[in-house]
């Protein structure tokens, strides 16, 4: 059984992306820009930019953090993008997500200039992902696959059951796995799937992002199969210094006897969409100034 470590791969591919970011600095005499904004007092949504805020200094990325109260009107949400969007020196803006109830996920994103959408999450965007191109892809879904194939596991004529249909995993994961340069089957299943099991047992790839701790059980698998776990929930726990455990939606103990190989959480996905999200940010940075491949900084 191989345990997927998203922390090695990110660790790895956040090494190039610095590289990069050094040779941009030395070529432009300035850093990519990270824009970020952050509305409300959510303890993971901070624990969350904190730790982008923090890879982004280490690799060499320039990021501002902008923070509105929970009371903060839309209108004031995407008069902040849309100023960001004529920022010259702003490369990509991302919006911590989820806002507050009364404020529109939609209407905010689709503000965004969609060269600077380092999560991918714009209607352009996720529309390019969908027909097979464009540069800004989802940061998670990327994530996923750059995992896969970093352990050299094949996606090709395989089954896959995506959990989960969300915005920014369920639905774009999908959508590059039936590319054709990636050519697998794929099942989605959702709440109101009837049975998800049915679904599991056959597939060969198992991709969870339901939000649902322990949704996925050892039984629901098929020996062999391959496991991603992008699920991270917390637990209330009092045995905890912190009060609280990270739990996926799979239940590793359960799921680790039969698959092939799995993804842990913490250290699984996680690190990998914030390695994307550096990653997209020189993407950005480099096609603002004309080049269409950030590898030519190197040459």
């Amino acid at each position: 059984m191989i345990l997927l470590s998203g922390k090695q791969i990110a660790e790895q591919i956040n090494r190039h992306t610095e590289l990069l970011c050094r040779a941009f600095s030395e070529r432009f005499s300035s850093k990519p820009c990270l824009a970020v904004i952050l509305v409300g007092e959510n303890p993971s949504g901070r624990t969350y930019v904190n730790t982008k805020r923090k890879l982004c200094d280490l690799i060499g990325i320039e990021s501002r953090l902008y923070e509105f109260d929970s009371s903060v009107t839309q209108k004031q949400l995407t008069d902040k993008v849309k100023s960001l969007n004529e920022d010259r020196c702003v490369d990509g803006i991302l919006v911590q997500l989820p806002l507050p109830s009364h404020a529109d996920e939609s209407a905010v994103i689709d503000v965004i200039d969609p060269g600077k959408d380092v999560d991918g999450f714009t209607p352009q965007n996720m529309g390019k992902l969908l027909l097979g191109g464009g540069r800004l892809i989802s940061c998670t879904p990327k994530g996923i696959l750059r995992l896969l194939d970093a352990y050299d596991i094949p996606v090709q004529s395989k089954s896959v059951c995506v959990i989960g249909r969300s915005n920014i995993v369920g639905k774009p994961v999908a959508a590059l796995l039936l590319q054709k340069d990636r050519n697998a089957t794929v099942m989605i299943c959702h709440s109101f799937t009837d049975d998800v099991s049915r679904y599991t047992e056959k597939a060969d790839i198992v991709i969870v992002a339901a939000g649902c701790p322990g949704l996925v059980t050892g039984n629901m698998i098929k020996e062999g199969s391959v496991v991603i776990d992008v699920g991270i929930t917390r637990i209330p726990d009092s045995t905890k210094k912190s009060g609280f455990r990270l739990a996926g939606d799979v239940d590793f103990d359960s799921a680790v006897r039969k698959c092939s190989a799995i993804t842990p959480v913490p250290g699984g996905v996680g690190p990998m969409t914030v390695a994307m999200l550096m990653e997209n940010t020189v993407i950005a940075a480099c096609a603002r100034r004309g080049i269409t491949d950030c590898e030519e900084l190197l040459h």
